[in-house]
């Protein structure tokens, strides 16, 4: 796994203010990779066509930003920057956000937003390779009336991947690479204490270099592995 620690940098053109990074090595292991390489994901995933959204439904997107590391695939995670009002303030993320009425449909809003939270151009230097099936939000043990759409991307170039990365400070607060094979094998798993009503429950979840990837984020990448592991 590699950090992402911004520092002040250009703008984007959205004109939101990002700061460039510097890329460093985490105290993590890499585990044997076999079956968590990209050829092996893209074989698993069918990119197939953009599914309409249902005109009753509100979605938001996030993308499952894949390279090539040392030892398999590593996938792209971001810290939220905190903010008051967004539920999932402060929480290890997928690069992702709201669908606009404006976007033409799920998939630009996964790449619009991936440029603005992370500056990374999806459309150059990486491929769509997939979907995953929609995921319904949840907030304090709630159902939200929203639902995620996951895509995943590939990047053939590792460097390209990286030195691309330009985080917006309002809305990322850090960004890492974390290798597959350790969270689908289960090697990385842990649980997040989260009271509901007066009780607490231990919520499935990954450690990532100390960070707890859980809710949502866990969902999505789960469904990432369902496929590889069959």
């Amino acid at each position: 796994m590699v950090i992402a620690t911004p520092r002040p940098g250009r703008r984007l053109g959205l004109g939101l203010p990002h700061r460039r990074l510097t890329v460093q090595p985490a105290d993590i292991t890499h585990s044997d990779m076999a079956g968590y390489d990209l050829a092996s994901i893209r074989a698993h995933l069918q990119r197939g066509a953009v599914e309409p959204d249902p005109p009753s439904r509100r979605y938001a997107c996030v993308a499952a930003i894949l390279r090539p590391g040392s030892d398999g695939a590593e996938v792209l995670l971001i810290r939220r920057s905190e903010q008051i009002g967004d539920p999932w303030s402060g929480q290890m993320a997928l690069p992702g956000g709201r669908h606009d009425p404006s976007d033409r449909d799920l998939l630009y809003t996964a790449t619009r937003e991936t440029s603005e939270e992370v500056g990374l151009d999806l459309d150059r230097g990486s491929e769509w390779i997939g979907q995953l099936a929609d995921v319904q939000a949840v907030s304090r043990g709630r159902r939200l009336g929203l639902f995620i759409r996951p895509f995943v991307f590939a990047f053939d170039d590792p460097g390209h991947a990286t030195d691309a990365l330009t985080l917006n400070p309002s809305e990322v607060a850090e960004a890492l690479w974390a290798p597959l094979g350790p969270m689908a094998r289960g090697e990385l798993d842990t649980t997040k204490r989260y009271v509901y009503e007066g009780h607490e429950l231990d919520l499935p979840a990954y450690d990532v270099g100390g960070r707890v990837v859980w809710g949502l984020t866990h969902r999505v990448l789960a469904r990432l592995f369902a496929p590889l592991d069959r």
